[in-house]
């Protein structure tokens, strides 16, 4: 199919319907015919027309999600100059994110159990994180090795910040509320406590 400005826009109106009719309903109630009804189209075959299945569809929104948030996330991160400022930076702005879209959040807490790789196996939450896992690793080795931080172990203490992250973004919708002000703030202080050298 080629991509033109029409189209664009049409896959863009289906996906913003996808994810809030799964933030609403969940997963499996989120059939074509109801993003249909969300995206005030005509028939499901717009939607087939752009994309090939549920899957697909499914895969777009998380392409968008994930490429929304790195977005703000490294534009922040890159503002700082130091390893210290970049970690500080990468806990507030995935806060920020969060807070930002809670339809995207709750749509992607819906779709994490169903994800499957094309050998039709689960995606674990394990692989999701690798890459922002990596990432960290990267800002915790800068630090350490140019004296901000302590020597500490880079692959737990990731491991540690993305779980964090990952907790907030559970509890987004949840009862009882979280104050994503405080934990902001909380976040920021437990790692910069637990990075700073001895």
């Amino acid at each position: 199919m080629e991509r033109t400005f029409t189209n664009e826009a049409r896959r863009a109106q289906i996906v913003r319907a996808a994810i809030d009719t799964i933030a609403e309903l969940g997963y499996t109630k989120a059939s074509f015919a109801r993003i249909t009804e969300r995206a005030g189209l005509s028939s499901p075959r717009m939607i087939s027309y752009h994309f090939k299945d549920k899957d697909d569809l499914i895969h777009q929104i998380l392409h968008e999600v994930f490429n929304q948030a790195a977005e703000q996330i490294n534009s922040r991160m890159g503002q700082e100059e130091t390893a210290a400022g970049r970690l500080r930076a990468y806990l507030e702005a995935n806060m920020e994110f969060l807070r930002g879209h809670p339809q995207e959040m709750a749509a992607l807490t819906e779709i994490g159990p169903h994800l499957r790789d094309e050998g039709g196996e689960p995606y674990s939450s394990q692989s999701a994180q690798e890459g922002s896992v990596r990432g960290l690793e990267g800002i915790l080795a800068e630090g350490r090795s140019s004296g901000e931080f302590r020597d500490l172990d880079t692959h737990s203490v990731a491991v540690m910040i993305r779980a964090a992250v990952d907790t907030a973004a559970r509890r987004l919708r949840g009862e009882p509320g979280l104050d994503f002000e405080a934990y902001t703030r909380e976040l920021v202080a437990v790692f910069t406590r637990a990075t700073r050298p001895e």
